[in-house]
């Protein structure tokens, strides 16, 4: 809305031209979504604690999470009140990939809140049941994914519309430009062509996968929010390097036009997971809830795969994908074992893997800035693959 203002009114006023920088715009979204955080998180506890809307703790868990219990929890809606406001402030309006990046988070949002309001207020355990909660996430993530395989591949919203009515008179069978194929990090030229169908696949389970990834991962306080902040920090620079011909041609990535407007986005999410964290470090005056964790885990995702780095997203959530491969491992080996044996038997003393680590003797926050600085090496890991080809 700013940029529209400003370059509305630039004529009279020259220096308005800055708006024109997108680095400007993102510096600000982020500073404009950690202040709304800021400002606005106490008056959101305050809500969700007259709400009641406390967050019940594992009696099967540590039992020094027990003094956690009623604590409130779904301040993963403060989180996107901030990342909404200060992208609509900041963005341009006229960009197809905020906009589906918007959908997605917020979208998934909307997923998390029934959940945690059908667990907090309505006292049901299980909240939204599983196969109900998936097949929302799935819904919105092959809208996505459908829009994006047309979306990457075109420049405008028009020829993503002919190249969309192409592929159905080809009955569905027209292939997408190079840009679209899976990217293998650490090559200059090793790509593997996925199609249209190979694209929606792929970027389903991305964005699906991701989002249930951040959710498993909220498990402690503040571990979740800041490898979402770094993860989608770096996603914003790749971003935009990819809008920009003369990086991603020196880089050897796909060029994407629009794409480097997203870094607005990532800088606003970077924002409003610092206010966060403000409320959310240890002792936690609020928890994130699905609302907030499915969201962030899906906009991660949609931003890699618009930006087309879907296995360095892999790289740089490290701690994602082997907090989501332990409870897969645990749950695993427990049901073979019990169906082989008569008992179940574990491979970790609890899953996800942070609660692992409490069981062995490290403390809450330990296991949180090791989990940081894990997170950190991934991120500049991934960051690498960016020149070393």
């Amino acid at each position: 809305m700013l940029l529209w203002l400003a370059q509305y009114f630039h004529q009279d006023l020259g220096a308005l031209r800055v708006f024109n920088f997108i680095t400007f715009r993102a510096v600000f979204a982020t500073l404009t979504a950690l202040a709304i955080g800021l400002i606005s998180g106490p008056a959101v506890i305050r809500m969700l604690t007259r709400l009641k809307v406390g967050q019940a703790v594992r009696t099967d868990g540590p039992q020094t999470h027990l003094i956690k219990t009623g604590t409130p929890t779904m301040g993963g809606a403060l989180i996107l009140l901030s990342i909404g406001i200060s992208t609509l402030l900041w963005a341009d309006w006229s960009n197809r990939f905020i906009w589906i990046v918007l959908v997605v988070t917020l979208g998934y949002g909307a997923i998390g809140w029934v959940d945690d309001y059908r667990k907090v207020v309505y006292k049901d355990p299980e909240g939204m049941r599983s196969r109900e909660k998936y097949f929302w996430q799935s819904l919105i993530g092959l809208i996505a994914a459908v829009y994006l395989a047309f979306s990457v591949s075109a420049p405008t919203n028009t020829k993503v519309w002919q190249l969309f009515v192409a592929w159905v008179q080809s009955g569905f069978s027209l292939d997408l430009p190079p840009k679209a194929d899976l990217i293998v990090p650490f090559f200059k030229t090793i790509s593997y062509p996925l199609g249209v169908w190979g694209f929606i696949a792929l970027t389903y389970f991305v964005i699906v996968g991701s989002s249930n990834a951040v959710n498993l991962t909220d498990g402690l306080d503040g571990l979740a929010i800041m490898p979402t902040v770094m993860v989608g920090s770096a996603l914003g620079l790749v971003a935009y390097l990819t809008g920009s011909a003369v990086y991603a041609k020196y880089l050897f990535i796909p060029y994407i036009p629009g794409s480097a407007e997203l870094l607005i986005f990532c800088g606003a999410l970077a924002g409003a997971g610092l206010a966060f964290l403000w409320y959310n470090a240890h002792p936690a005056q609020v928890f994130m809830g699905d609302v907030g964790a499915l969201a962030l885990g899906g906009a991660l995702g949609t931003i890699a795969v618009i930006v087309r780095q879907e296995i360095v997203l892999f790289l740089m959530g490290g701690i994602f994908v082997v907090e989501t491969l332990s409870v897969m491992l645990q749950v695993g080996y427990f049901k073979y074992t019990k169906k082989r044996f008569g008992v179940g038997r574990r491979i970790l003393l609890m899953a996800p893997l942070h609660h692992h680590f409490e069981q062995k003797g490290w403390k809450e926050t330990q296991v949180v800035v090791r989990f940081w600085i894990v997170t950190m090496m991934c991120v500049l890991f991934g960051l690498s693959t960016l020149k070393l080809r």
